[in-house]
């Protein structure tokens, strides 16, 4: 009994190892030394893709996005109406809803 249950514990954490590797190899949208307004389950940030650590996007020039204004015209224009400036940031891969493309320079203040 006790070895059935230590064998169930020992597959369940090689399955969640499995899990922790960047998509199980599979290749990601996005590149390192580009930019992207990413939105997740719950925020928004803007940052600069400096590398990807297993299933996190390290960002640098981060910023959260508080309000982005009428959303088709930030993407196109770059223009935000609520921004704080926050540096690095992480976020979880598996939290990111949609992200595209900024094509713009990054906000380096709060506004």
């Amino acid at each position: 009994m006790k070895t059935q249950l230590i064998e169930k514990l020992l597959e369940a954490m090689l399955n969640e190892k499995e899990k922790s590797e960047p998509w199980n190899g599979a290749e990601l949208p996005f590149a390192v030394g580009k930019t992207y307004f990413i939105r997740t389950v719950t925020y928004h940030l803007l940052g600069k893709v400096d590398s990807i650590k297993g299933n996190f996007l390290v960002l640098s020039d981060a910023s959260w996005i508080a309000n982005s204004g009428r959303f088709g015209k930030a993407i196109k224009d770059g223009d935000l109406d609520e921004v704080e400036f926050c540096g690095d940031a992480i976020v979880s891969i598996t939290s990111v809803c949609d992200a595209f493309p900024w094509m713009h320079e990054l906000p380096k203040e709060t506004k």
